[in-house]
């Protein structure tokens, strides 16, 4: 219902609450599965809806930084990376919502795609955490709500199906994994229908807010990690 509604943050939500149950190995690779679901209904529900030059530059610029990311993984500076990058996603996300004056793209910029896509790249292969450079990408557009949400899905669909090739070809693609996703489809398709309720419903400056606070969040869960990975 989360990344139906807003584009982006259910594994937020899913992979901790998934972990309380299964082991984590079972819990990511289930969650990229949902997420190809979802994504891929978006998509052929919206697909006129999606920025089609922006999601094609995003995603050839993140492939660009996933090995990055990688390395960034196996790093012995990870926890202070990702702790100052923890306080510029909070620091950023509190002054938009406070009504700082964000800046705003009027049209498509190709240094910020690069930047942005190269971002969540890196993001995605050190964290699982792809979302908050589209976020800012897609906030500083100002895409409405419903571009928001599509174009979104057209970057996460095949950046989703290439993130379970790795998965598969490091066998962690399993008949278990394959098991539960086929148990939760029922409870997914309505949460991507009661996601595009939401969705529909907000507008304006009021979405914004919602994203904002999606990215502190995010910020907060990466902060508390990092200091939890020093104690």
């Amino acid at each position: 219902m989360i990344r139906s509604a807003f584009g982006f943050g259910e594994a937020l939500v899913a992979v901790p609450l998934l972990a309380f149950r299964i082991p984590l190995p079972v819990a990511a690779p289930l969650a990229v599965l949902v997420s190809i679901t979802v994504a891929g209904i978006v998509v052929l529900q919206d697909w006129k809806k999606i920025h089609l030059r922006s999601a094609g530059w995003l995603v050839g610029s993140s492939l660009l930084g996933i090995p990055l990311g990688l390395l960034l993984l196996t790093n012995s500076h990870q926890r202070g990376v990702k702790a100052a990058l923890a306080v510029v996603i909070i620091a950023f996300s509190v002054y938009s919502l406070i009504g700082g004056a964000s800046l705003e793209l009027k049209e498509d910029s190709r240094a910020w795609l690069l930047t942005c896509g190269f971002l969540a790249g890196v993001l995605g292969g050190a964290y699982g955490m792809n979302g908050p450079p589209l976020v800012v990408y897609g906030a500083m557009r100002r895409w409405s709500a419903q571009h928001f949400r599509a174009t979104l899905q057209g970057y996460f669909l095949p950046a989703s199906v290439i993130g379970m090739g790795g998965y598969w070809l490091a066998g962690l693609w399993t008949s278990t994994i394959t098991r539960y996703y086929l148990l939760s489809l029922p409870v997914t398709f309505l949460g991507v229908y009661l996601g595009r309720v939401l969705n529909d419903r907000l507008q304006g400056e009021a979405f914004f807010k919602y994203l904002y606070i999606g990215l502190a969040s995010i910020g907060a869960l990466l902060l508390a990690q990092a200091i939890k990975s020093q104690f």
